[in-house]
Order: structure tokens, then sequence, then C-alpha cells
């Protein structure tokens, strides 16, 4: 798919989401949105506890996947 596609379908959220969006986008759960973000494959920022995620990042993690 290309990026204009993704930014179509993601254009109701925020340029930065969090787990719970990512969550929603990706329709998957809690835990697998945990291990996607701890394990790097898709860039995040951590502050304290929480993670802060470009949508861009979910983007780029999406193009590369197909």
């Amino acid at each position: 798919m290309d990026i204009n596609y993704y930014n179509n379908l993601f254009r109701e959220y925020n340029d930065v989401v969090d787990i719970d969006d990512l969550q929603k986008m990706l329709k998957i759960g809690r835990s697998s949105a945990y291990e996607i973000v701890k394990t790097g494959r898709i860039k995040t920022v951590k502050i304290g506890k929480r993670y802060i995620i470009p949508k861009q990042s979910v983007i780029e993690f999406l193009n590369t996947a197909n």
C-alpha cells in the first residue's frame, strides 16, 4: 500500500499516538502492541513509563511489513 492510503486511513488520529491508539490502528491486543514497541519495530520515544509513538512510525511499519 502507499503512504497516502495509510495517511487517509489514520487521518482521525493525532500525529503522536499512544499504546491504546496503536492497538486500535493495528487491531491488535495490548501485549502485541507492547511487543512491537519494545522490540523497536516501531520507532517510539519513552517518557517515564509511557510510550510516545509518531503516527508516521506506524505508517512506516506497515509499509515495510508488506
